[in-house]
């Protein structure tokens, strides 16, 4: 255990500052679509399991500056066994919600677990990728890193969880270009691994062929994506309402608990998929822009922890959490707007949901521990 008041002299104070911003964001959103307004049971529940949630991942935040962040790097074998482990284990005593299997339930309270592996997984591969970089040129060395990402990956997808697996997949190859990994092998793999993704979808839509490791609802999104007047009441219905909310919020917004779409329920999953939706019709394009600003902000000031670490290690474990962040940013936000298929991803810092909000304060935590280890300490 390491622990000096000395160390947080060099700590990057964005960070955490745009964090908080961001949550205190989210529970105003959430005390919107959770319709707090109404004196509602269901709305005061959802926030005081928020803060809950917020309080526990800041204990986390504590306990992980108590350590050098190098001591997950001894420990990354017993890690990576104890996430397979745990990801193994949703089969026999995991719940089912949403059409995913992948919930814990702790009495009132479900924890997901694939949440919480992508951040092991990134503390994994930075010291898989780090003891083979020298060999990262060639095929051999590849399809190491590539290898301990391949189990979790698959069994996440075979809990119906394709968002999660997509994350682990981007954090792979952000930290694996990082790390100097060959780009014709990150080509050749992830983009005929795309191909084939395309070519069995094509082959299920021409001649009702099976489906291999999709299910007919992550079809279904995928279809709506490409055209969601196909079947507006149906399954195209969320991303019509989200559009709509998104639109009617114009410059200024409608104001807060005053979203038509969000307060009359229009607006399908709005504390949670669709928390983005709420901001831009309640706060309008200056609130949607003060929240993307806040988010490049945090990306950037991430990415500058990342060039400063004092290792190799700490860089890779940077890159991976800015790689988490900016694919679940990307990807939520792009959602709402059709410009990006419906994954069901949650917005970090700001839609409702334990095991996001907990994971993202570890991962924030790493960050600070990397940072504020970046210089030797002078006495």
């Amino acid at each position: 255990m390491l622990w000096n008041r000395k160390l947080f002299k060099n700590i990057n104070w964005y960070i955490p500052i745009v964090t908080i911003l961001l949550i205190a964001i989210g529970i105003l959103a959430i005390s919107s679509a959770a319709e707090l307004n109404k004196e509602s049971y269901t709305g005061i529940r959802l926030i005081k399991k928020q803060l809950i949630s917020v309080v526990l991942g800041t204990i986390f935040i504590i306990i992980i500056q108590l350590f050098d962040y190098r001591i997950f790097q001894h420990y990354a074998s017993v890690i990576y066994i104890g996430t397979i482990g745990v990801l193994a284990i949703i089969f026999i005593i995991g719940t089912t919600a949403k059409g995913t299997t992948g919930w814990i339930s702790l009495g009132s309270f479900n924890f997901q677990p694939s949440e919480l592996a992508k951040v092991t997984m990134i503390l994994v591969l930075a010291e898989v990728i780090d003891r083979n970089r020298e060999e990262l040129n060639y095929l051999t060395g590849f399809l190491k890193p590539f290898i301990y990402v391949l189990i979790p990956t698959l069994l996440i997808i075979l809990q119906n969880d394709l968002g999660t697996s997509l994350v682990l997949i981007v954090i792979f190859i952000g930290m694996l270009f990082v790390g100097g990994g060959n780009i014709r092998f990150l080509v050749l793999i992830f983009g005929g691994g795309f191909s084939l993704v395309v070519l069995l979808i094509a082959s299920h839509l021409l001649f009702n062929t099976p489906l291999i490791f999709f299910k007919k609802y992550q079809l279904d999104r995928l279809i709506v994506f490409i055209n969601p007047g196909i079947d507006p009441t149906g399954i195209g219905y969320n991303l019509i309402q989200s559009k709509i909310a998104l639109g009617s919020g114009r410059i200024y917004g409608k104001g807060l608990f005053a979203g038509t779409q969000n307060q009359l329920r229009f607006l399908p999953e709005k504390h949670t998929d669709f928390i983005f939706s709420v901001i831009g019709e309640e706060f309008g394009f200056i609130g949607v822009l003060v929240v993307i600003i806040l988010y490049l902000i945090l990306l950037w000031q991430i990415i500058n922890v990342a060039r400063e670490a004092k290792d190799n290690y700490g860089r890779l474990v940077a890159t991976g959490i800015a790689a988490m962040f900016f694919f679940h940013v990307l990807e939520n936000i792009g959602m709402t707007m059709g410009l990006m298929p419906i994954t069901g991803l949650p917005l970090p810092f700001i839609s409702y949901g334990g095991s996001s909000m907990v994971t993202s304060l570890i991962a924030i935590g790493l960050v600070i521990n990397v940072n504020i280890r970046r210089k030797k300490i002078v006495f």
